[in-house]
């Protein structure tokens, strides 16, 4: 079967509705990463997400520019607050990963008012972001963050910027969170009344980690067994949402893709049960998860 792909807003790229989330490489070596990209490329994925922070995720993932930069769609992120050190990120980041343009670069974790203070400023690291795009290195801009506040805060960004893209979490683990739920349905609904594309992340979130030795490579307690990341997978992808970065952990990705692949839209009164059926492991507030 071939994995669904949705319009990712005006930029009008056709996103396989699984992104390949390139966290998930960033501590393997060459051979293992290759080995995990070449399945994501089977399973039809055709949009990398990327940022410096991935530890060698970027170096991983440049071994295969020359041949996929033509027909990947690249996101890419900078977590610099002000314009010079975006620039200079922006810089180190094109080095790393032996290209010369984006199609999508983004502001990365902007997660409360403050911070979008600083980078919508005079000075701030949207401006870089604008400057790439007068100069030909990105097609388009986009914010990305998560946390509590985090949809909240992109709806003002909105309002500041005419941003292309956002990426945020939609999780059925947090919509048990009711403000988050509230906030983040204004979101979505804001961005497809607007045209923005929106790529919903923490697909497998389900509590965290305090008290316990995290024995999977995410920063959250993720979903293992196929039935619940299924569940979690298919009500994601049965909201108003265009593609979903896969998780962090390179071992649950085959199951990912295979659900990914069969997907079928859930009804409303599905889609409740699952949100309902949801028992964190453990509070993280950092996702929402309480």
């Amino acid at each position: 079967m071939k994995m669904e792909k949705r319009r990712l807003g005006r930029t009008g790229h056709l996103s396989s509705v699984v992104t390949f989330g390139s966290y998930s490489i960033g501590k393997l070596d060459q051979d293992a990463a290759d080995q995990v990209i070449q399945l994501s490329l089977d399973h039809g994925v055709n949009h990398i997400d990327i940022a410096p922070g991935y530890a060698k995720a970027m170096e991983r993932v440049a071994a295969w520019m020359p041949d996929l930069r033509p027909k990947m769609f690249l996101g890419a992120k900078t977590p610099m607050r002000t314009r010079d050190d975006a620039w200079r990120n922006v810089e180190n980041i094109m080095d790393r990963m032996n290209v010369d343009s984006f199609d999508l670069f983004q502001l990365h974790s902007v997660i409360d008012p403050d911070t979008l203070d600083i980078v919508t400023s005079d000075g701030g690291a949207l401006q870089t972001l604008i400057e790439m795009k007068d100069q030909g290195l990105t097609q388009w801009i986009g914010i990305t963050g998560h946390g509590p506040s985090v949809p909240r805060t992109h709806l003002e960004a909105l309002r500041r910027y005419d941003f292309d893209t956002v990426m945020f979490p939609v999780n059925a683990t947090m919509y048990k969170n009711s403000k988050y739920r509230a906030d983040a349905e204004e979101l979505i609904k804001i961005c497809n009344k607007k045209d923005v594309g929106i790529q919903a992340i923490k697909m497998l979130a389900r509590g965290g980690w305090e008290g316990v030795t995290p024995d999977i490579g995410t920063w959250y307690d993720a979903h293992r067994e196929q039935a619940d990341i299924e569940k979690a997978l298919w009500w994601q992808l049965s909201q108003p949402i265009h593609t979903a970065p896969s998780c962090g952990e390179s071992t649950l990705l085959p199951i990912v893709l295979d659900a990914a692949e069969r997907f079928e839209i859930l009804s409303e009164e599905r889609q409740q049960e699952i949100v309902d059926g949801q028992n964190p492991t453990r509070p993280h507030p950092a996702l929402a998860i309480l």
